[in-house]
């Protein structure tokens, strides 16, 4: 299995259309995916028609045990979606308790590196949608995977979340036997406008070495699929959106493989 975290310290960036716009494609090839919602919000988990406020079991029993997660546990917890070869670990609003709890608590950090452990056999990817706040659930999102998206919307302010992101990056990195790494994604960019231009300037020229060469369009496509709970190339696979993030997935892929060479 491949992890990958898609993560922000910003909201409204992308994230979740993200993850599973590059699940789809995975799946779409053959891969069998898994993805992970890690967002006390649930947006992931609402786009696949659940109900995060209502959802008997979820994320949140992982995080119930300890730090150890029970044998068999993860699998009880799987969700079908929209596209038969993804599988959902659902969000629950109850995931915002943790931050409180995790205080008292040692070895939440690794909860979700536990529960991939388990099911290391039964996918080729996992995808982890990270919430936009720095605590407990980013913790195990950055500790499971193994490759880091960072979705940045080519608007000014998003540039400031983007900054603590990569710092807060830079931090985990001192305490992980390898440093992750990490692309930087431009985001909902609108070429007619003068903001989006100049912030896809601004990230190229701050992180060089780190910012995807494309960029994400904004596709109205994008938003129908997710209304269908769809994935989008389930819903419109001709579409820019979808073009953009197969672009995206090739160079992902190309990033792995040379993190595995090295």
């Amino acid at each position: 299995m491949r992890v990958w975290a898609v993560a922000n310290q910003k909201g409204g960036v992308g994230k979740t259309t993200t993850s599973i716009a590059l699940a789809g494609l995975l799946a779409d090839a053959g891969q069998r995916v898994l993805v992970v919602d890690l967002d006390p919000h649930g947006s992931m988990t609402s786009y696949f028609g659940l109900n995060p406020d209502a959802l008997e079991h979820s994320c949140f029993d992982l995080f119930l045990h300890k730090g150890s997660v029970p044998d068999g546990l993860p699998g009880q917890l799987l969700q079908p979606t929209s596209h038969d070869a993804i599988s959902l670990l659902a969000s629950s609003t109850a995931l915002a308790t943790l931050e409180r709890q995790s205080p008292g608590q040692s070895g939440l950090g690794l909860v979700i590196a536990k529960t991939l452990a388990q099911l290391w056999q039964d996918f080729d990817y996992a995808l982890i949608d990270s919430p936009p706040l720095l605590g407990v659930l980013m913790v195990n999102a950055l500790a499971a995977s193994q490759q880091l998206v960072l979705p940045c919307q080519t608007e000014h302010l998003a540039v400031n979340g983007l900054e603590r992101m990569v710092n807060t990056l830079a931090m985990i990195n001192r305490s992980r036997k390898q440093a992750l790494p990490f692309s930087i994604v431009p985001t909902l960019f609108d070429r007619r406008t003068q903001a989006s231009l100049s912030t896809l300037k601004v990230l190229r020229d701050r992180w060089p070495q780190n910012v995807w060469e494309g960029y994400i369009p904004v596709d109205t496509r994008l938003r129908d699929a997710s209304r269908a709970g769809r994935t989008p190339s389930q819903f419109d696979p001709k579409s820019r959106g979808v073009a953009a993030y197969r672009a995206l997935l090739k160079h992902l892929l190309g990033q792995q493989l040379t993190s595995q060479v090295a």
